[in-house]
């Protein structure tokens, strides 16, 4: 049988439509920003396998550090415990978080960081005599992930909509009029929550700068605590070490995962400055923060994320993804004067063209340029009409050309045919 069989025998995918879907791409190995197929195809994996690669696949010295790590110990109960790598990585990164972050707390994914974020500001409300501040802001377009305070905080979407029942409200609103409403209600909301210039799965939304600045001085001056959700933003994507170094701002609350491990182990932070982390501190054991994992801390992941940061430092990776966004500029910038495209826009090493499309997520064209780009040797997946590119830093210039000729054809292809080919069971 091959590896397709087998997985089609017992595996149910993320995200997917296992009735209609096509089947799933059969990778055996990887290798820099290529991934290798068991029926001998070679792709060029321009999403960095669901954002997390930064310095590409099977890495010598990121393997090698996992190799030594599982060598001392693989894991141990963090409640009670410690181990060098977790406090090593935990001083690392206090010294390159915005300033005032300085207390990190472990946990395994990108959901469960906001999750954890999330408990932490209700709870420090709580914790210091005021549990009237209770609601979250958030943003329109947002997504935070898929734990039921993940998707509350969500926008209203098909990824959220099966279990509407299940979730809290939330005070939704753009940046823009985080002010007013903060006025009005702050003293009643404990914390708001943004992504920082970048909203990945609502759409690879861009944000400025300025909004950002004006989001963290409305919540100074109403008192409320700041969430940053960086997991998809964090250890370069925009170009900066955190995107909130874009508008100079530290938020009270930072949200990592990601890119933490460079792709390699599941593994995130949930970062927070002293003033709450001394709120839990009291002879009263009912203001515990009562929450863990089983894996919080692993120490393989803590070895992994050393390494990918010492990379960061020895690479140069932030002068890096700051060429890439002036080459993917110059060579998408054309794109936006086809009729086919509603918007070219880039920050940092994500590049992203918006094709004038219905239907959302869930738009027809995005099945077929994901198979035509599959065709082409280059793994895209297209938020439905959102077509973005997001490779690991370690691509090369002539790569980067090559994937933004592929794009230009594809684009000036997208509507030579009626829409009625696209197979509307293709959906995944």
């Amino acid at each position: 049988m091959t590896l397709i069989d087998r997985d089609r025998a017992a595996v149910w995918h993320p995200y997917t439509q296992m009735k209609t879907a096509p089947a799933p791409l059969p990778i055996v190995r990887g290798q820099g920003v290529y991934l290798y197929t068991e029926d001998g195809r070679k792709l060029l994996d321009g999403i960095s396998s669901w954002w997390v690669n930064i310095h590409g696949h099977a890495h010598p010295r990121l393997n090698q550090a996992l190799a030594d790590q599982a060598k001392r110990i693989e894991h141990v109960i963090f409640a009670g415990a410690t181990h060098e790598p977790a406090v090593e990585l935990a001083e690392r990164l206090v010294g390159v978080l915005p300033a005032g972050l300085t207390r990190v707390f472990y946990s395994d994914n990108g959901s469960t960081a906001v999750e954890v974020a999330l408990k932490l500001a209700l709870q420090y409300w709580q914790n210091c005599g005021r549990p009237e501040r209770q609601r979250i802001v958030a943003l329109k377009h947002a997504y935070h992930g898929d734990t039921v305070g993940t998707m509350s905080v969500s926008d209203e979407s098909v990824f959220t909509a099966p279990f509407a029942s299940m979730l809290f409200p939330v005070d939704r609103i753009e940046p823009s009029a985080i002010d007013a409403h903060l006025i009005e209600h702050g003293d009643r909301v404990a914390a708001v929550i943004v992504e920082p210039m970048l909203q990945g799965a609502g759409g690879m939304i861009m944000w400025p700068a300025a909004d950002l600045a004006r989001v963290r001085a409305a919540c100074y001056r109403a008192g409320v605590l700041m969430i940053a959700d960086e997991v998809l933003t964090g250890f370069g994507r925009t170009g900066r070490m955190f995107a909130c170094e874009h508008a100079a701002v530290t938020p009270d609350i930072i949200c990592l995962s990601k890119a933490l491990t460079a792709g390699y182990m599941p593994m995130a932070v949930t970062a927070a400055t002293n003033a709450i982390y001394e709120a839990f501190l009291s002879d009263d054991r009912t203001k515990t923060f009562f929450h863990g994992h089983s894996f919080t801390a692993n120490p393989l992941a803590c070895a992994v994320a050393l390494a990918s940061l010492d990379l960061i430092e020895e690479t140069r990776a932030l002068e890096r993804v700051q060429r890439l966004e002036r080459q993917m500029r110059s060579g998408l910038a054309p794109l936006a004067s086809s009729p086919h495209v509603a918007d070219v826009r880039v920050l940092g090493d994500v590049g992203v063209v918006e094709l004038k499309s219905d239907g959302g997520y869930l738009a027809n064209v995005g099945p077929w340029l994901y198979r035509t780009f599959l065709d082409r040797g280059i793994l895209l997946r297209p938020l439905g009409n959102v077509l973005y590119f997001m490779p690991p830093y370690v691509i090369t210039d002539a790569e980067v050309a090559w994937v933004i000729e592929q794009i230009s054809e594809v684009v000036s292809s997208v509507f030579s045919r009626p829409l009625d080919v696209v197979n509307h069971d293709d959906i995944d």
